[in-house]
């Protein structure tokens, strides 16, 4: 074959592949975008945009006064776009805008040199970053300032700059309540706690949605600056704690937890009618013996209350008709034994033959204890469902989670003994948490009434109110008329002639009951290395002839020398009334 036709024949072959060859493709692109367009650019969309959920402003706690007690402030993260397509600067000028705009965040932030910052912005240039991050929690005054800076000033499609909000709870008084207050904690384990907890589904408001945009390095940086659904703010909660009464209970508390070294306390003061909690002070000792509220000890503590818990026994006697005020017990030499427990009194040599109303005043354990074992040996379970009838054995079912389990044994049950009573009568071996304690005695102020403790009054929108939480009757009538006037003048005979003489104050009647009680350890019982733990505690009301608030205070572990509930635990139910 000539040269010239074998040149040609090659050349037609070629040239008949490259046209197949193109038409192949010509047709392929025909098919993906006619047949196959939709699906593929649904597949490029789900792997190049999402949508993310956008935080809405959390709603704010206030006090009963108007005072707020937590908010949500925001702070906002700035990062930067090296590779902005608006961006139609030169090589040079870019740099040069780099170097100003090191010096002036090295000026505002005072954090780095303005040659650190220049360095970083330098290397993120370089590797043609979209998304590169410049600082946390910049809060507005400092954003304000950014936006007049060079590159950022030309915004985010010019200038790179990139503004993503974050809110940040916080609660303006500090440590104030705090524990009560709460805070929730998602990434926990949905960890809820205090009214934050509680009333999450109102505070939270609606989420909004945010359009994100995969770039080089699978980076995702928003569409554009707007939301493509706007999150709503949440609602406002009305609590019913009053910030000024709560500072002096959390002073007054803390006073006395460093002057008797003591582990931790809490005091809690409630309105009577209402059941509205106005102040809750709980106070811990950290590692560096500081005082904080590290625990909620009111809600949450479910232990021996001692010598408080023998109002709850001399009401069951009085509403059975065992005894009157004015009959006698003889306490002897102040000794008592139960099978082989012995019960002693303070006083030295014991009180001897005194009333049923001395035995309260001067917190007889041997008074006490002999007058219900005496009335109550084998009649034990009218003892406890009396107990049962005042609603000392029910939770609260409090409007905060973490509430402590009540537990008064009941006879038959795997731990009841012997000394079951007598020690049950003192307020041993059973288990209520200082603000089921306090509930009872406001009844006892409110004339038989039990009303539910309560922390928060109305949930409120844009300030309008869309909620109110009533009072809530746990009990119209823990016992008769006839009891309860004679328990209150127990309780005033307490303050007047008993334990809590050192309480009494020439511009109101308080009237109460003095406690302190020996901790039991799981381990160790109430003895650990030949030391004895107390608990000292103060309950009561005031003023004492037209109660208008209750209030209990316990103090945990203080000093060996002093934790007689009087000197303890007195002096700050004192100073907050």
């Amino acid at each position: 074959m000539p040269l010239k036709k074998d040149i040609l024949w090659r050349v037609g072959v070629v040239y008949v592949f490259m046209l197949l060859l193109a038409v192949l493709i010509v047709s392929k692109i025909f098919y993906l975008q006619v047949f196959k367009g939709k699906e593929l650019e649904e597949k490029s969309r789900k792997l190049n945009i999402k949508n993310v959920m956008v935080e809405s402003n959390r709603g704010d706690i206030y006090s009963t006064n108007g005072r707020l007690l937590a908010s949500s402030v925001p702070y906002y993260e700035i990062r930067l776009d090296t590779r902005s397509t608006g961006c139609k600067l030169s090589k040079q000028a870019y740099y040069k805008k780099l170097d100003t705009l090191a010096e002036r965040l090295s000026e505002l932030f005072d954090d780095k040199s303005p040659e650190q910052y220049r360095k970083e912005l330098y290397r993120a240039r370089k590797n043609g970053e979209r998304f590169y991050l410049i600082k946390k929690r910049v809060n507005y005054n400092q954003l304000k300032k950014l936006k007049t800076f060079p590159l950022f000033e030309r915004g985010r499609y010019k200038g790179g700059f990139i503004v993503i909000q974050k809110n940040i709870r916080i609660q303006p008084h500090d440590n104030l309540a705090s524990r009560t207050i709460g805070y929730t904690t998602p990434w926990k384990g949905d960890n809820v706690v205090g009214i934050e907890g509680a009333y999450d589904s109102y505070l939270r408001g609606t989420k909004g949605v945010k359009r994100m945009r995969r770039v080089q390095g699978g980076v995702w940086i928003p569409v554009s600056n707007e939301n493509e659904i706007e999150p709503k703010t949440g609602k406002d909660v009305i609590s019913t704690i009053d910030v000024n009464i709560q500072d002096v209970a959390e002073s007054a508390l803390k006073q006395q937890l460093k002057e008797h070294n003591a582990d931790h306390g809490t005091a809690v003061l409630m309105e009577v009618e209402t059941g509205e909690i106005k102040a809750i002070a709980n106070l811990g000792k950290t590692k560096k013996d500081k005082y904080k509220e590290i625990y909620n000890y009111a809600v949450g503590e479910s232990r021996e209350p001692g010598s408080t818990f023998k109002l709850a026994s001399i009401m069951a006697l009085l509403e059975d008709n065992y005894v009157d005020l004015d009959d006698t017990v003889d306490t002897e030499d102040g000794e008592v034994y139960y099978y082989d427990k012995k019960l002693t009194d303070t006083k030295p040599g014991g009180y001897g033959k005194i009333t049923v109303r001395q035995a309260f005043e001067y917190s007889s354990n041997v008074g006490i204890s002999k007058i219900v074992t005496n009335n109550y040996r084998n009649r034990e379970t009218q003892f406890v469902d009396r107990l049962y009838s005042m609603n000392l054995n029910d939770p609260l079912n409090l409007q905060i989670k973490g509430e402590g389990e009540p537990k008064i044994k009941y006879p038959g049950d795997k731990y009841w003994s012997g000394i079951t009573l007598p020690m049950m009568s003192i307020g041993y071996e059973v288990r209520l948490t200082p603000l089921q304690v306090l509930t009872f005695y406001n009844a006892v102020a409110n004339d038989g009434k039990m009303v539910k403790p309560r922390f928060v009054k109305e949930i409120r929108e844009h300030g309008e109110k869309i909620k109110k939480f009533n009072k809530e009757i746990i009990n119209p009538a823990i016992c008769s008329k006839p009891t309860i006037k004679k328990a209150q003048e127990l309780l005033k005979g307490v303050v007047e002639n008993g334990t809590a003489k050192n309480l009494r104050d020439a511009n109101f009647e308080i009237a109460g009951k003095t406690g302190t009680a020996q901790i039991a350890n799981k381990k160790y019982g109430y003895t650990k290395k030949s030391k004895i733990s107390y608990q000292a505690s103060f309950v009561g009301y005031f003023p004492a002839g037209n109660p208008k608030y209750s209030c209990i205070v316990v103090v945990n572990s203080p000093s060996d020398q002093v934790y007689y509930g009087n000197v303890v635990a007195g002096p700050v139910f004192k100073e907050i009334a």
